[in-house]
């Protein structure tokens, strides 16, 4: 059968080939029409941009002005595009008859469909009757009738309307609003409802006189969000509501009141986007009764990229007391840092400025005789020098703490600056073996104020040089496996003394196998390994052909004399340190690492983890034992497994648990589980939480939470891998 090109003709013309198309014997074949347009018309696509374009397989006139098209009917109109089994146009009423079924598709995100209609020939005003309306492949509208007006509204009488997939036409979803009327605004992208109910499985739940839910296109719209509510041993039963305020296409306020027997809060959260960068701050006001005063805490985060590579970033943290926090189910925190930052990372230059501030939630600590603001400024270059080879760095960088106490000792106020040169070059020696020659020289200069057990001023000049080893011997088992064995040993000698100032920066130190040839094993520049120290190990690792990788790394450090700023459970103190030793087992989703210390008797530190994920299973589980250690603030010993899972019980059930034992105490220190069922209309929450650790500031506490949404009606809904399939 020939086929022939839409044709973009005059009025007049195009009822005169239509009437000579209807009257030839080849009347079956395909024609195109354009239908006469209105002067109004909005410009549409094609040569003539007022023309609509009318497609069929067979074309009649009858009289003078109705043109008739019947079989796979379609009619484009700009983005607007109808199909019918049969349309009849009247020229004098500018109206469009159409016999269903009747599918009348707008852009990308609106569809109608009907029995019948009655449009104009802009499709922009007309009757629907037995109509269904979809928006954006979510949002499904029945009605008995529907109206369409000026091309902007879309009023239904008598409608319902559900995210959920219905399969047949008799089928109940599992929720749906019916209204007396709804109207879709499609320019502000807003859905109406007057005289609304809404359903669960048939049954009517709530009223409302008035609704507004954003159209699913639409990516920012103010309103109610959907509630939530939570149960609290100490606050009691409560329910939050949200309200979102989109105050510009960059930024917007949530405000969430919280009522409950105990309390009133407002939480808030603000955002807002900028050229160069964004801020975030969250935070929320009560007054209860758990505390004659008022109450709070505020969040805030942001990062901003500057001229110059610059980056500039803050962080705010901070509360009214040290229990609002876990009162509120807030965090678990017990130090808040703020900080605010300016830095520039390059190939070969690194800055970095920052000053921090800490607020301290612990019960046995006070803001006076903590370092509570600390400032840092830290410059870094290096150069490749052709003459000398190698790398060539220098250093510059400083550090103060600062008390808000005037007490002696308590007030006590650190600052520091260090300068340093270091040079480093590696080769390739006999047998493959790695050899790496490093030597340096660094000056720290020491203030102390309001200490009268130390020094005021020390300034320390320390040489260092580093040989270091490393033999990475390489055969393949006769099993297929990939063995590989690498002995490593480096020799530092560092010069100098130790400073007569306290030490406030280097009193946590971690010992493993990230640093186990380390210059220094301290974390910061307050302390320092000198004289000379011998560390050395060995790394195995083996790759199965089956998949199993295996590393297993041991190590220690031997010193010609003692470092006593080590703590006793650092694992380094003495002159032989404690033997490290530490382990991995990875295959596809299951990973098991370890780490122990060993001083030949007994364990001083060890952690293990363990984590496993498949599809439908994600498991994770660690063992930590530290010993007691007055110098590390500890005094007693820790010992505790932690457990957290989650199951993918079935397409739409997901559960998930948490569980905190401590084995020294012999006791739960925490313990959760949560239920969540999601398909593409609904995702409903349920969790249930316990703490069972007290101090002399915080008291155990249950808390129970449940959050019900409504999905569909958000852009940003990811529901496919949820939905809910129709059987035959």
């Amino acid at each position: 059968m020939p086929q022939f090109r839409p044709l973009f003709l005059p009025p007049a013309l195009a009822l005169m080939l239509a009437l000579f198309c209807a009257l030839a014997p080849a009347q079956q074949a395909a024609f195109a029409q354009t239908i006469a347009a209105q002067p109004s018309l909005p410009p549409a696509t094609g040569d003539s941009a007022q023309d609509a374009i009318l497609v069929a397989d067979r074309v009649s006139v009858e009289g003078r002005d109705i043109l008739v098209a019947q079989g796979n009917v379609e009619a484009f109109f700009g983005t607007q595009r109808l199909r019918a089994s049969k349309i009849t146009y009247d020229r004098s009423q500018g109206q469009l008859v159409l016999e269903g079924p009747v599918v009348l598709t707008q852009g990308d995100n609106s569809v109608l469909m009907a029995d019948t209609a009655q449009l104009d020939t802009q499709f922009a005003n007309g009757l629907l009757r037995g109509a269904r309306m979809i928006l954006d492949q979510q949002v499904q509208m029945a009605a008995n009738r529907i109206d369409r007006v000026d091309g902007r509204y879309t009023q239904l009488y008598k409608a319902s309307v559900t995210s959920c997939r219905i399969c047949t036409d008799n089928s109940t979803p599992l929720w749906q609003i019916q209204a007396r009327r709804v109207i879709h605004d499609n320019e502000e992208k807003q859905i109406y409802f007057e005289d609304a109910q809404i359903h669960l499985k048939g049954t009517p739940i709530f009223w409302l006189p008035r609704l507004r839910l954003p159209d699913p296109s639409l990516k920012r719209a103010g309103g109610f969000l959907f509630p939530s509510t939570r149960q609290s041993s100490r606050l009691g039963a409560g329910v939050k509501i949200p309200y979102f305020f989109a105050l510009s296409p960059h930024r917007d306020l949530t405000l969430t009141p919280y009522l409950t027997p105990q309390t009133r809060t407002l939480e808030w959260r603000y955002r807002q986007a900028f050229s160069s960068g964004e801020i975030t701050f969250n935070g929320a006001f009560s007054d209860d009764r758990l505390k004659p005063d008022a109450r709070g805490y505020l969040f805030g985060e942001g990062q901003f990229a500057l001229p110059y590579d610059y980056q500039l970033a803050f962080k705010l943290k901070t509360t009214s007391d040290r229990t609002y926090m876990v009162d509120y189910a807030y965090g678990n925190e017990d130090r808040l840092p703020s900080e605010i930052s300016l830095s520039r990372a390059k190939r070969d230059q690194f800055f970095q400025a920052e000053i921090l501030s800490f607020q301290s939630l612990r019960d046995d600590e006070t803001t006076t005789n903590t370092p509570t603001l600390q400032g840092d400024i830290t410059l870094e270059r290096r150069y490749f020098p052709t003459a000398l080879g190698g790398e060539l760095r220098t250093r510059l960088s400083m550090v103060g703490h600062h008390r808000y106490s005037d007490a002696d000792i308590d007030g006590r106020d650190i600052r520091r600056a260090n300068i340093g040169l270091d040079w480093h070059n590696s080769a390739t020696l006999w047998g493959g073996m790695r050899g790496s020659l490093s030597f340096g020289i660094d000056v720290d200069s020491y203030l102390v104020d309001q200490d009268s057990t130390s020094i005021s001023r020390d300034t320390v000049i320390s040489p260092n040089a580093t040989m270091a080893l490393r033999w990475p011997l390489m055969k393949t088992a006769a099993d297929g496996s990939l063995q590989t064995l690498e002995p490593v040993a480096a020799l530092n000698l560092v010069g100098g003394s130790t400073p007569n100032v306290p030490n406030e920066e280097s009193t946590l130190v971690e010992f493993d196998e990230g640093n186990l040839l380390a210059l220094s094993r301290f974390p910061a520049r307050d302390r320092v390994e000198r004289d000379a120290t011998l560390a050395y190990g060995v790394a195995w690792r083996r790759v199965a052909p089956g998949g199993w990788d295996t590393v297993l790394t041991l190590g220690q450090v031997a010193r010609r004399q003692n470092n006593t700023d080590f703590s006793n459970s650092s694992g380094l103190q003495g002159q032989w340190s404690d033997v490290l030793a530490a382990w991995q087992l990875r295959k596809d989703g299951f990973s098991f690492t370890g780490r122990t210390l060993w001083d030949g008797v007994d364990l001083t530190k060890a952690e293990a983890r363990l984590g496993w994920a498949t599809p439908k299973l994600e498991v994770a589980a660690s063992y930590l034992w530290l010993m007691e250690d007055p110098a590390e603030a500890r005094t007693k010993a820790i010992s505790e497994v932690l457990l957290a899972s989650s199951y993918q019980v079935a397409r739409h059930w997901k559960t998930d648990a948490n569980w905190r034992y401590d084995l020294f105490d012999d006791r739960t220190a925490e313990a959760g589980v949560g239920l969540e069922y999601r398909n593409e209309c609904l995702r409903l929450n349920l969790s249930l939480s316990r703490r069972y650790t007290s101090s002399s500031i915080i008291e155990p506490s249950t808390e129970i939470g449940l959050t019900i949404g409504i999905e569909g009606f958000s852009a940003r809904t990811e529901t496919e891998n949820f939905a809910r399939t129709c059987r035959n």
